[in-house]
């Protein structure tokens, strides 16, 4: 292992555990004010106006034509698939969060897990065309740590098979590909504004949709397929979103570029006081993408760095150092998709066997990122 020269007062255990990450939160005072404002008006839910100033204000911001906020991604999930009427089997990743494929179940769906690519974990696009069968209806493929996808070639396989894309976007607010939104790429994309995200809301999430007739349909199913007080035209579900939720996420949107920057540089400082170290791999920088640098995933060759990434995983927790495995377990090793074929998953299997996601969130200092440091290299 290849060590930096550390420095005595790097080595000084925190008082307060370091957190794999912390959500930035509004200006108090801001948010009292938008308060008083709703208490006034005395309308709380049900598409009021700060609703539909965030929806409006997140389109621009994220450079989309349609958003339909939600009160969290799950219920976003299952929504966007509903709204797709997606039928039989869909071509997914065992390497994300399991309500990716928890949403397909619900739907009753079937998943077919794809292998991911080595570098970035997302679903290796070379890979699908030999999952389709004829009841493949989708693919779902998802924008790992906001990484983008090779949507392109994505693209070009649905379309030869005439397929649907719904992008589980979860990571993935703010992020362009050549001065494009990623969001912009399938036919829907989910986000989440859960308070782990780059851009939270407490709990929320957003689809985001390229026409208003989708536009439409979507925010008929998440308020129960009604349309007014007399019809309900499909079988919806509640996915609304509260005022106060919405006045809270209209303020977040004024912090986010500055959070997003002070992170690149967090990323930046860790990529430079980890470099050089035999058997730890960090996730190369990718050209003309804009990242949201809101996750720092590490991957640890034990052979060559001496330590398992599970020695290594609890030698940080004994010092104040908390960050997670994410994502630890596969989704097949679950128990509800252990009946699912993970034969064809080497590179998932191994990347998760590896995988440490180290503390990144604004907020976090440079005495911190120094401490993080100096233990891995010492």
């Amino acid at each position: 292992m290849t060590k930096v020269k550390i420095k005595k007062n790097d080595l000084k255990k925190p008082k307060n555990p370091i957190l794999v990450t912390q959500p930035t939160l509004p200006n108090l005072d801001e948010f009292h004010a938008s308060l008083k404002e709703i208490w006034a008006s005395k309308w709380i839910t049900n598409k009021g106006a700060f609703h539909q100033q965030f929806e409006l204000e997140l389109a621009k911001h994220l450079g989309v034509k349609y958003v339909s906020i939600f009160n969290n991604a799950t219920i976003a999930l299952l929504t966007a698939l509903q709204a797709l009427e997606i039928k039989g089997e869909v071509i997914t990743t065992p390497y994300s969060f399991v309500a990716t494929a928890n949403s397909l179940m619900w739907n009753n769906l079937t998943p077919v897990f794809c292998d991911v690519d080595p570098i970035y974990g997302n679903l290796d696009a070379a890979k699908i065309e030999n999952l389709i069968t004829p009841n493949t209806t989708a693919i779902m493929p998802v924008h790992v740590y906001g990484t983008p996808c090779d949507v392109i070639a994505i693209e070009q396989v649905a379309k030869k098979h005439k397929l649907k894309v719904i992008y589980d976007a979860a990571h993935a607010f703010g992020v362009e590909v050549n001065n494009n939104s990623i969001l912009n790429y399938g036919d829907l994309s989910v986000l989440s504004f859960h308070a782990t995200k780059a851009f939270n809301t407490v709990e929320g999430g957003a689809i985001i949709c390229h026409d208003d007739a989708t536009k439409e349909k979507i925010d008929n199913l998440k308020n129960f397929g009604i349309t007014d007080e007399i019809t309900v035209v499909a079988p919806g579900i509640n996915g609304k979103v509260n005022e106060l939720i919405a006045a809270y996420g209209l303020l977040q949107l004024k912090t986010i570029d500055s959070d997003i920057e002070k992170c690149k540089t967090i990323t930046t400082y860790y990529k430079e006081h980890l470099a050089n170290i035999e058997g730890l791999k960090c996730m190369p920088d990718i050209k003309n993408t804009k990242l949201n640098y809101s996750y720092f995933p590490i991957f640890i060759d034990e052979e060559k760095f001496g330590m398992s990434r599970d020695e290594l995983y609890f030698k940080l927790k004994e010092n104040n150092i908390f960050g997670r495995r994410y994502f630890y377990p596969l989704i097949t090793d679950f128990n509800t998709y252990k009946n699912f074929d993970s034969s064809n998953l080497p590179i998932a299997k191994k990347i998760a066997s590896q995988v440490i996601c180290l503390p990144i969130y604004a907020g976090l200092t440079t005495a911190e990122v120094n401490y993080i440091t100096a233990i891995i290299n010492s």
